[in-house]
């Protein structure tokens, strides 16, 4: 209470004794003295009141004392509060600047997917015009299922790409990323230059690799033959046919693994789902890999839900689970432990296979799937690998809704882990029987 109030309070007391002892009545003097007061501080509140409703219209109580300050610390705050607004707006306008000259198409949605602002570019990419658009799903302005099961499942994918609804000949790479209060930002950027560069390259490596096939085959056929009547051969000629059949058979595999990567390129879905056995699929696998070892004499152990299948290609599935169980016996010392499991549980369905061979380093785990990346070169070649396998492995999985997931440690081994989603298992388990085989 400012010393300016407790003043004028004493001056409405001390006149109120006055006039109470003049009348013989102190205490009616008193209470008359402070109704006055009570009254007049109601009229300052309220002349205070409708200075806060409407301050351009109304002045401020001038008396001096509290509310002469509290109306200054109001006008300070107003102040205040008017350079952080526009501030803020200013910081808006040139966010919003900077976003129209982006290239690529931006909106902005809410949680439930309606378009609260969007630039120029979603305009001339995505068909969506702002302030036309406002409030509009952004699902029912592009109707296009895979965008739509996009927008509503996002967190379980990153990117989508899908051809302009404006222009079917635009590619675009759509991202969704969250912000602010359950907000997200659309962003639609334009990839035709670089889809139409992979389209070019995979079309190159296909047809080069259709036309090496014939004249390898044909090579092959022949140094085979020569190597089959050694007796009409020079004994110097042995070790040279042996060293271009080994290098042919080599380029051959190179040239199968190509066409098989063009062919998984064409589409990223698998078009006809049939169930698939899996657990058959590995038996064969199993039998198969006993002959490919030959005397290193792996130990096998096999953990397989019998009853478990799943929808998806069986022959793009066999080439994925071979490739890692192969690439498993290749890597793996004589008398290691090759580990092949087949199971479900809350998450998906998977496929693992795991060794104690040599394993690899961090670093170069990433680059595992890679064309023609390899761990050791030289030991690759010597083993006949064509740098292929995990690349062949990665797009078979992409197109069955799958991820890779790979864990190694150097001297210790590795997990090669495919994990299909739970949508993919077919519906007829009858019991959660496995097999064990070593």
């Amino acid at each position: 209470m400012q010393a300016t109030d407790i003043r004028r309070l004493c001056v409405v007391v001390g006149l109120a004794l006055i006039v109470g002892w003049s009348f013989g009545n102190v205490l009616i003097g008193l209470f008359l003295g402070l109704v006055l007061y009570c009254a007049w501080l109601h009229r300052q509140v309220s002349q205070l009141l409708r200075w806060l409703r409407n301050h351009k219209r109304t002045q401020a109580p001038e008396r001096r004392g509290v509310f002469e300050n509290l109306c200054r610390e109001i006008d300070y705050i107003r102040n205040r509060d008017k350079k952080r607004k526009k501030k803020l707006r200013t910081y808006l306008k040139q966010f919003q600047q900077a976003t129209q000259a982006l290239p690529d198409g931006t909106v902005v949605l809410d949680e439930y997917g309606s378009v609260k602002w969007a630039n120029k570019a979603a305009s001339a990419s995505l068909g969506i015009h702002w302030p036309d658009d406002n409030d509009q799903r952004i699902t029912n302005l592009i109707r296009m299922p895979e965008l739509v099961e996009f927008v509503n499942v996002a967190n379980k994918k990153s990117n989508l790409d899908v051809p302009s609804p404006v222009d079917p000949d635009i590619q675009l790479n759509i991202r969704l990323t969250p912000y602010g209060n359950n907000q997200r930002l659309f962003v639609a950027r334009d990839i035709t230059q670089l889809h139409r560069t992979n389209q070019i390259r995979s079309d190159f490596v296909a047809n080069v690799s259709h036309e090496l096939k014939t004249p390898i085959t044909v090579l092959r056929g022949y140094l085979e033959t020569m190597s089959g009547q050694q007796e009409l051969c020079p004994p110097t000629w042995e070790n040279g046919l042996q060293q271009m059949l080994d290098h042919v058979n080599r380029m051959q595999n190179v040239v199968e693994d190509l066409l098989t990567l063009s062919k998984l390129e064409q589409s990223d879905q698998v078009e006809e789902r049939k169930p698939v056995g899996v657990a058959e699929m590995i038996t064969d696998i199993h039998r198969l890999a006993e002959k490919l070892e030959g005397h290193s004499e792996h130990i096998f152990v096999l953990e397989i839900d019998t009853n478990l299948e799943i929808f998806g290609s069986t022959n793009e599935l066999f080439s994925c689970f071979s490739n890692l169980v192969f690439n498993a016996i290749h890597y793996t010392n004589a008398r290691g432990v090759i580990e092949i499991n087949w199971y479900h549980d809350k998450s998906g369905v998977h496929f693992s296979v795991r060794d104690n061979g040599q394993g690899i380093p961090a670093e170069k785990i990433p680059r595992l799937t890679e064309r023609f990346y390899r761990v050791d070169r030289s030991r690759t070649r010597a083993l006949g690998g064509t740098g292929l396998g995990l690349a062949v492995v990665n797009h078979v999985l992409t197109r069955h809704d799958a991820t890779l997931h790979i864990e190694s440690e150097v001297g210790i081994g590795s997990v090669f882990r495919c994990d299909f989603p739970l949508q993919s298992m077919v519906n007829n388990q009858t019991d959660n029987a496995t097999d064990r085989t070593a």
